[in-house]
Protein backbone atom coordinates (compact mmCIF):
# COMPACT_ATOMS: atom_id res chain seq x y z
CA UNK A 1 0.00 0.00 0.00
CA UNK A 2 1.42 3.39 -0.97
CA UNK A 3 1.73 6.22 1.54
CA UNK A 4 -0.49 8.38 -0.68
CA UNK A 5 -3.45 6.05 -0.02
CA UNK A 6 -3.17 6.27 3.80
CA UNK A 7 -4.40 9.46 5.44
CA UNK A 8 -4.69 10.67 9.00
CA UNK A 9 -6.70 13.63 10.21
CA UNK A 10 -9.89 14.87 8.61
CA UNK A 11 -10.71 14.85 4.93
CA UNK A 12 -10.77 18.34 3.39
CA UNK A 13 -14.07 18.71 1.51
CA UNK A 14 -13.46 21.83 -0.57
CA UNK A 15 -16.06 21.35 -3.26
CA UNK A 16 -18.75 24.04 -3.53
CA UNK A 17 -21.36 21.71 -2.03
CA UNK A 18 -22.32 19.51 -0.39
CA UNK A 19 -20.40 21.45 2.23
CA UNK A 20 -18.98 20.57 5.63
CA UNK A 21 -21.75 19.94 8.17
CA UNK A 22 -21.04 21.60 11.55
CA UNK A 23 -20.88 19.35 14.61
CA UNK A 24 -23.70 21.42 16.13
CA UNK A 25 -25.95 20.50 13.21
CA UNK A 26 -24.93 16.84 13.29
CA UNK A 27 -25.74 16.68 17.01
CA UNK A 28 -29.08 18.41 16.44
CA UNK A 29 -30.02 15.79 13.85
CA UNK A 30 -29.03 12.93 16.18
CA UNK A 31 -32.50 12.74 17.73
CA UNK A 32 -35.10 10.00 18.12
CA UNK A 33 -37.78 9.84 15.46
CA UNK A 34 -40.91 11.55 16.72
CA UNK A 35 -44.56 11.64 15.68
CA UNK A 36 -44.73 14.02 12.74
CA UNK A 37 -48.38 14.63 13.55
CA UNK A 38 -47.77 15.38 17.22
CA UNK A 39 -47.41 18.67 19.11
CA UNK A 40 -43.61 18.47 19.52
CA UNK A 41 -43.12 18.22 15.79
CA UNK A 42 -45.70 20.95 15.12
CA UNK A 43 -43.58 23.38 17.14
CA UNK A 44 -40.46 22.30 15.21
CA UNK A 45 -42.33 22.83 11.94
CA UNK A 46 -43.42 26.34 12.87
CA UNK A 47 -39.89 27.19 14.06
CA UNK A 48 -38.13 26.11 10.86
CA UNK A 49 -40.65 27.81 8.60
CA UNK A 50 -40.27 31.13 10.44
CA UNK A 51 -36.50 30.74 10.65
CA UNK A 52 -36.23 30.05 6.93
CA UNK A 53 -38.11 33.26 6.16
CA UNK A 54 -35.38 35.21 7.97
CA UNK A 55 -32.68 33.66 5.79
CA UNK A 56 -34.59 34.30 2.55
CA UNK A 57 -35.58 37.75 3.89
CA UNK A 58 -39.25 37.33 3.18
CA UNK A 59 -42.52 37.62 5.05
CA UNK A 60 -44.21 35.35 2.51
CA UNK A 61 -44.39 31.54 2.51
CA UNK A 62 -41.26 29.41 2.26
CA UNK A 63 -42.19 25.90 1.13
CA UNK A 64 -39.81 23.17 2.32
CA UNK A 65 -39.71 19.88 0.41
CA UNK A 66 -38.02 16.57 1.12
CA UNK A 67 -36.07 16.90 -2.14
CA UNK A 68 -32.91 17.98 -3.88
CA UNK A 69 -32.54 21.35 -5.56
CA UNK A 70 -33.70 19.72 -8.78
CA UNK A 71 -37.03 18.94 -7.14
CA UNK A 72 -37.30 22.56 -6.02
CA UNK A 73 -36.62 23.64 -9.64
CA UNK A 74 -39.52 21.47 -10.82
CA UNK A 75 -41.80 22.75 -8.07
CA UNK A 76 -41.13 26.34 -9.12
CA UNK A 77 -42.10 25.55 -12.71
CA UNK A 78 -45.19 23.39 -12.21
CA UNK A 79 -46.71 25.79 -9.70
CA UNK A 80 -46.38 28.92 -11.85
CA UNK A 81 -46.26 27.89 -15.51
CA UNK A 82 -48.40 25.89 -17.91
CA UNK A 83 -47.15 23.73 -20.79
CA UNK A 84 -46.53 26.00 -23.77
CA UNK A 85 -45.78 29.09 -21.68
CA UNK A 86 -42.77 31.06 -22.84
CA UNK A 87 -39.90 31.93 -20.51
CA UNK A 88 -36.59 33.75 -20.82
CA UNK A 89 -33.50 31.95 -19.46
CA UNK A 90 -29.78 32.74 -19.66
CA UNK A 91 -26.89 30.35 -20.24
CA UNK A 92 -24.60 31.28 -17.36
CA UNK A 93 -23.22 27.77 -16.84
CA UNK A 94 -23.94 24.10 -16.24
CA UNK A 95 -26.81 24.55 -13.80
CA UNK A 96 -28.61 27.15 -15.88
CA UNK A 97 -28.40 24.62 -18.72
CA UNK A 98 -29.83 21.84 -16.53
CA UNK A 99 -32.74 24.04 -15.39
CA UNK A 100 -33.44 24.81 -19.05
CA UNK A 101 -33.44 21.04 -19.86
CA UNK A 102 -35.95 20.43 -17.05
CA UNK A 103 -38.19 23.20 -18.39
CA UNK A 104 -37.98 21.66 -21.85
CA UNK A 105 -39.18 18.31 -20.49
CA UNK A 106 -42.13 20.05 -18.88
CA UNK A 107 -43.08 21.49 -22.30
CA UNK A 108 -42.12 25.07 -21.44
CA UNK A 109 -41.16 27.23 -24.45
CA UNK A 110 -37.68 28.44 -23.52
CA UNK A 111 -35.92 31.41 -25.09
CA UNK A 112 -32.35 30.60 -24.04
CA UNK A 113 -29.86 33.46 -24.21
CA UNK A 114 -26.41 32.01 -25.07
CA UNK A 115 -23.47 32.78 -22.79
CA UNK A 116 -19.74 32.14 -22.54
CA UNK A 117 -19.81 30.68 -18.98
CA UNK A 118 -17.52 33.52 -17.84
CA UNK A 119 -20.15 36.19 -17.24
CA UNK A 120 -23.43 36.44 -15.39
CA UNK A 121 -26.82 37.65 -16.54
CA UNK A 122 -26.68 40.93 -18.45
CA UNK A 123 -29.54 43.07 -17.05
CA UNK A 124 -29.52 45.36 -20.12
CA UNK A 125 -30.05 42.37 -22.40
CA UNK A 126 -32.99 41.23 -20.26
CA UNK A 127 -34.54 44.71 -20.50
CA UNK A 128 -34.14 44.87 -24.28
CA UNK A 129 -35.65 41.43 -24.84
CA UNK A 130 -38.62 42.18 -22.59
CA UNK A 131 -39.17 45.57 -24.20
CA UNK A 132 -39.57 43.83 -27.57
CA UNK A 133 -42.16 41.46 -26.11
CA UNK A 134 -45.12 43.80 -26.66
CA UNK A 135 -47.68 41.00 -26.28
CA UNK A 136 -46.19 39.88 -22.95
CA UNK A 137 -45.76 36.33 -24.21
CA UNK A 138 -42.86 35.82 -21.81
CA UNK A 139 -44.34 34.63 -18.53
CA UNK A 140 -41.14 34.41 -16.48
CA UNK A 141 -37.49 35.36 -16.41
CA UNK A 142 -35.57 32.42 -14.91
CA UNK A 143 -31.96 33.00 -13.87
CA UNK A 144 -29.27 31.48 -11.66
CA UNK A 145 -28.02 33.71 -8.84
CA UNK A 146 -24.68 32.00 -8.17
CA UNK A 147 -23.56 29.66 -10.95
CA UNK A 148 -21.77 26.91 -9.03
CA UNK A 149 -20.07 25.55 -12.13
CA UNK A 150 -18.29 28.81 -12.99
CA UNK A 151 -17.86 30.94 -9.87
CA UNK A 152 -19.97 33.75 -11.34
CA UNK A 153 -22.64 35.59 -9.30
CA UNK A 154 -25.31 37.45 -11.26
CA UNK A 155 -26.67 40.80 -10.07
CA UNK A 156 -30.24 39.77 -9.31
CA UNK A 157 -31.34 43.15 -7.95
CA UNK A 158 -30.28 44.70 -11.28
CA UNK A 159 -32.25 42.06 -13.20
CA UNK A 160 -35.33 43.05 -11.21
CA UNK A 161 -34.75 46.70 -12.09
CA UNK A 162 -34.39 45.75 -15.76
CA UNK A 163 -37.76 43.96 -15.70
CA UNK A 164 -39.35 46.99 -14.06
CA UNK A 165 -37.83 49.42 -16.57
CA UNK A 166 -39.31 47.32 -19.38
CA UNK A 167 -42.69 47.54 -17.59
CA UNK A 168 -43.09 43.81 -18.13
CA UNK A 169 -45.30 41.56 -15.95
CA UNK A 170 -43.03 38.48 -16.17
CA UNK A 171 -42.31 36.62 -12.96
CA UNK A 172 -38.72 36.71 -11.72
CA UNK A 173 -37.65 33.18 -10.76
CA UNK A 174 -34.20 32.73 -9.26
CA UNK A 175 -32.06 29.69 -8.48
CA UNK A 176 -30.10 30.64 -5.35
CA UNK A 177 -29.19 27.05 -4.54
CA UNK A 178 -25.55 27.84 -3.80
CA UNK A 179 -26.00 31.51 -2.89
CA UNK A 180 -28.54 31.41 -0.07
CA UNK A 181 -27.00 31.69 3.37
CA UNK A 182 -23.59 32.72 2.01
CA UNK A 183 -24.15 35.63 -0.38
CA UNK A 184 -26.31 38.70 0.16
CA UNK A 185 -29.85 37.83 -0.92
CA UNK A 186 -33.14 39.66 -0.35
CA UNK A 187 -36.18 37.86 -1.74
CA UNK A 188 -38.69 40.58 -0.82
CA UNK A 189 -36.40 43.58 -1.21
CA UNK A 190 -35.25 42.54 -4.66
CA UNK A 191 -38.77 41.72 -5.86
CA UNK A 192 -38.10 38.06 -6.57
CA UNK A 193 -41.23 35.99 -7.20
CA UNK A 194 -39.83 32.49 -6.69
CA UNK A 195 -36.49 31.67 -5.07
CA UNK A 196 -35.28 28.09 -5.39
CA UNK A 197 -32.74 26.73 -2.93
CA UNK A 198 -31.64 23.59 -1.09
CA UNK A 199 -29.99 22.42 2.09
CA UNK A 200 -26.42 21.33 1.29
CA UNK A 201 -24.71 24.63 0.49
CA UNK A 202 -24.81 27.76 2.64
CA UNK A 203 -27.37 26.18 4.98
CA UNK A 204 -24.66 23.68 6.05
CA UNK A 205 -26.89 20.59 5.99
CA UNK A 206 -26.68 17.27 4.18
CA UNK A 207 -28.61 17.06 0.89
CA UNK A 208 -32.30 16.36 1.22
CA UNK A 209 -34.28 19.60 1.59
CA UNK A 210 -35.50 21.80 -1.26
CA UNK A 211 -37.03 25.27 -0.85
CA UNK A 212 -39.37 27.60 -2.74
CA UNK A 213 -39.80 31.12 -1.36
CA UNK A 214 -42.80 32.64 -3.12
CA UNK A 215 -44.32 36.09 -3.62
CA UNK A 216 -48.01 36.99 -3.68
CA UNK A 217 -47.71 37.37 -7.46
CA UNK A 218 -46.34 33.84 -7.76
CA UNK A 219 -49.12 32.47 -5.56
CA UNK A 220 -51.70 34.16 -7.81
CA UNK A 221 -50.03 32.64 -10.88
CA UNK A 222 -50.09 29.21 -9.25
CA UNK A 223 -53.87 29.33 -9.01
CA UNK A 224 -54.27 30.06 -12.73
CA UNK A 225 -51.86 27.67 -14.43
CA UNK A 226 -52.85 24.25 -15.73
CA UNK A 227 -49.79 22.14 -14.93
CA UNK A 228 -50.61 18.88 -13.21
CA UNK A 229 -49.05 18.59 -9.78
CA UNK A 230 -49.63 16.82 -6.52
CA UNK A 231 -46.45 16.31 -4.48
CA UNK A 232 -45.16 19.76 -5.47
CA UNK A 233 -48.41 21.70 -4.96
CA UNK A 234 -47.70 24.82 -2.91
CA UNK A 235 -51.22 25.32 -1.60
CA UNK A 236 -51.62 21.94 0.09
CA UNK A 237 -48.28 22.38 1.85
CA UNK A 238 -48.99 25.99 2.89
CA UNK A 239 -52.34 24.91 4.34
CA UNK A 240 -50.69 22.13 6.37
CA UNK A 241 -47.84 24.43 7.42
CA UNK A 242 -50.26 26.71 9.26
CA UNK A 243 -50.36 24.07 11.97
CA UNK A 244 -46.67 23.17 11.73
CA UNK A 245 -47.29 20.09 9.62
CA UNK A 246 -46.88 18.92 6.02
CA UNK A 247 -49.24 17.25 3.60
CA UNK A 248 -46.93 14.21 3.52
CA UNK A 249 -44.19 12.77 5.71
CA UNK A 250 -41.47 15.42 6.09
CA UNK A 251 -37.73 14.85 6.53
CA UNK A 252 -38.02 15.05 10.31
CA UNK A 253 -34.38 14.86 11.38
CA UNK A 254 -33.19 17.17 8.61
CA UNK A 255 -35.63 19.74 9.98
CA UNK A 256 -33.96 19.44 13.39
CA UNK A 257 -30.70 20.20 11.58
CA UNK A 258 -32.27 23.11 9.70
CA UNK A 259 -33.43 24.70 12.94
CA UNK A 260 -29.87 24.56 14.30
CA UNK A 261 -28.28 25.78 11.06
CA UNK A 262 -30.59 28.79 10.91
CA UNK A 263 -29.77 29.53 14.55
CA UNK A 264 -26.05 29.48 13.73
CA UNK A 265 -26.49 31.88 10.80
CA UNK A 266 -28.56 34.30 12.85
CA UNK A 267 -26.15 34.13 15.81
CA UNK A 268 -23.27 35.13 13.54
CA UNK A 269 -25.49 37.69 11.81
CA UNK A 270 -26.26 37.40 8.11
CA UNK A 271 -24.26 40.52 7.23
CA UNK A 272 -21.25 39.01 9.03
CA UNK A 273 -21.74 35.73 7.18
CA UNK A 274 -21.75 37.56 3.84
CA UNK A 275 -18.65 39.61 4.75
CA UNK A 276 -16.80 36.47 5.85
CA UNK A 277 -17.42 34.81 2.50
CA UNK A 278 -16.24 37.91 0.63
CA UNK A 279 -12.97 37.82 2.60
CA UNK A 280 -12.37 34.19 1.67
CA UNK A 281 -13.13 34.89 -1.95
CA UNK A 282 -10.71 37.84 -2.03
CA UNK A 283 -7.97 35.78 -0.36
CA UNK A 284 -8.45 32.90 -2.77
CA UNK A 285 -8.33 35.21 -5.79
CA UNK A 286 -5.10 36.72 -4.45
CA UNK A 287 -3.59 33.25 -4.29
CA UNK A 288 -4.75 32.37 -7.81
CA UNK A 289 -3.39 35.63 -9.22
CA UNK A 290 -0.04 35.13 -7.50
CA UNK A 291 0.20 31.58 -8.85
CA UNK A 292 -0.20 33.11 -12.31
CA UNK A 293 -3.39 31.16 -12.98
CA UNK A 294 -6.63 32.52 -14.40
CA UNK A 295 -10.01 33.02 -12.75
CA UNK A 296 -12.83 31.69 -14.94
CA UNK A 297 -15.03 34.65 -13.96
CA UNK A 298 -14.01 37.73 -15.96
CA UNK A 299 -16.12 40.50 -14.41
CA UNK A 300 -14.96 41.67 -10.95
CA UNK A 301 -18.54 42.69 -10.13
CA UNK A 302 -19.52 39.04 -10.50
CA UNK A 303 -16.80 37.24 -8.51
CA UNK A 304 -18.51 34.58 -6.44
CA UNK A 305 -17.99 34.85 -2.68
CA UNK A 306 -18.46 31.09 -2.26
CA UNK A 307 -16.20 29.48 -4.83
CA UNK A 308 -13.40 30.25 -7.26
CA UNK A 309 -13.13 28.39 -10.57
CA UNK A 310 -9.48 28.21 -11.67
CA UNK A 311 -8.54 27.74 -15.34
CA UNK A 312 -5.76 25.22 -15.92
CA UNK A 313 -2.83 26.17 -18.18
CA UNK A 314 -3.00 24.82 -21.72
CA UNK A 315 -1.98 21.17 -21.90
CA UNK A 316 -2.78 20.37 -18.25
CA UNK A 317 -5.85 18.41 -17.22
CA UNK A 318 -7.83 19.70 -14.23
CA UNK A 319 -9.15 16.26 -13.32
CA UNK A 320 -5.64 14.81 -13.20
CA UNK A 321 -4.63 17.71 -10.94
CA UNK A 322 -7.63 17.03 -8.70
CA UNK A 323 -6.58 13.35 -8.49
CA UNK A 324 -3.06 14.34 -7.41
CA UNK A 325 -4.58 16.61 -4.76
CA UNK A 326 -6.90 13.89 -3.45
CA UNK A 327 -4.30 11.10 -3.50
CA UNK A 328 -1.62 13.11 -1.75
CA UNK A 329 -3.50 15.46 0.56
CA UNK A 330 -6.92 13.86 1.05
CA UNK A 331 -8.61 17.01 -0.26
CA UNK A 332 -11.53 17.09 -2.67
CA UNK A 333 -11.70 20.00 -5.10
CA UNK A 334 -14.67 20.66 -7.39
CA UNK A 335 -14.49 19.33 -10.93
CA UNK A 336 -15.16 21.20 -14.13
CA UNK A 337 -18.64 20.40 -15.46
CA UNK A 338 -19.85 19.95 -19.01
CA UNK A 339 -18.21 22.57 -21.27
CA UNK A 340 -15.38 23.21 -18.81
CA UNK A 341 -14.71 19.58 -17.80
CA UNK A 342 -10.98 19.02 -17.48
CA UNK A 343 -10.36 22.74 -18.01
CA UNK A 344 -11.06 24.12 -14.53
CA UNK A 345 -11.01 23.05 -10.92
CA UNK A 346 -13.18 24.72 -8.30
CA UNK A 347 -12.17 25.75 -4.81
CA UNK A 348 -15.16 25.90 -2.47
CA UNK A 349 -14.92 28.39 0.39
CA UNK A 350 -18.41 28.47 1.84
CA UNK A 351 -20.57 27.42 4.72
CA UNK A 352 -19.01 26.22 7.98
CA UNK A 353 -15.56 27.57 7.18
CA UNK A 354 -12.86 29.66 8.84
CA UNK A 355 -9.50 31.32 8.12
CA UNK A 356 -7.37 28.30 8.99
CA UNK A 357 -9.50 25.98 6.86
CA UNK A 358 -8.96 28.31 3.90
CA UNK A 359 -5.21 28.48 4.51
CA UNK A 360 -5.02 24.69 4.70
CA UNK A 361 -6.99 24.44 1.46
CA UNK A 362 -4.75 26.87 -0.41
CA UNK A 363 -1.59 25.25 0.97
CA UNK A 364 -2.86 21.92 -0.34
CA UNK A 365 -3.52 23.42 -3.77
CA UNK A 366 -0.08 25.02 -3.94
CA UNK A 367 1.67 21.79 -2.93
CA UNK A 368 -0.39 19.84 -5.46
CA UNK A 369 0.50 22.30 -8.23
CA UNK A 370 4.14 21.40 -7.54
CA UNK A 371 3.52 17.66 -7.50
CA UNK A 372 1.40 17.76 -10.66
CA UNK A 373 4.03 19.88 -12.40
CA UNK A 374 1.50 22.59 -13.26
CA UNK A 375 3.32 25.81 -14.26
CA UNK A 376 2.83 28.40 -11.54
CA UNK A 377 4.62 30.94 -9.38
CA UNK A 378 5.21 30.46 -5.66
CA UNK A 379 3.68 32.61 -2.96
CA UNK A 380 -0.07 32.18 -3.42
CA UNK A 381 -0.57 31.02 0.16
CA UNK A 382 1.32 34.04 1.51
CA UNK A 383 -0.71 36.39 -0.69
CA UNK A 384 -3.94 34.92 0.69
CA UNK A 385 -2.60 35.25 4.23
CA UNK A 386 -1.89 38.91 3.60
CA UNK A 387 -5.51 39.44 2.60
CA UNK A 388 -6.85 37.63 5.67
CA UNK A 389 -4.59 39.53 8.07
CA UNK A 390 -5.10 42.86 6.32
CA UNK A 391 -1.42 43.18 5.43
CA UNK A 392 -2.19 43.73 1.75
CA UNK A 393 -4.44 46.72 2.63
CA UNK A 394 -1.79 48.12 4.98
CA UNK A 395 0.86 47.73 2.30
CA UNK A 396 -1.31 49.50 -0.29
CA UNK A 397 -2.00 52.31 2.19
CA UNK A 398 1.67 52.68 2.96
CA UNK A 399 2.56 52.84 -0.74
CA UNK A 400 -0.10 55.49 -1.29
CA UNK A 401 1.17 57.52 1.66
CA UNK A 402 4.77 57.38 0.38
CA UNK A 403 3.67 58.38 -3.11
Amino acid sequence: MSNASVHTGRHFLQIPGPTNVPDRVLRAMDMPTIDHRGPEFAQLGLDVIEGSKKVFKTSNPVIIYPSSGTGAWEAAIVNTLSPGDKVLMVETGHFATLWRALADRLKIDVEFVPGDWRHGVNPDDIEQRLAKDKQHAIKAVMVVHNETSTGVTSRIHEVRKAIDRAKHPALLMVDSISGLGSIEYDHDGWGVDVTVSCSQKGLMLPPGLGFNAVSDKALTASKANSSLRSYWDWHEIIAANKGGSWSYTPATNLLYGLKEAVAMLLEEGLDNVFARHKRYSAATRAAVETWGLENLCLDPREYSPILTAVVMPEGHDADQFRKVTLDNFDMSLGSGLSKVKGKVFRIGHLGHFNDLMLMGTLAGVEMALDLAKVPHRKGGVMAAMDVLTGRDAKSSHAKTAVA
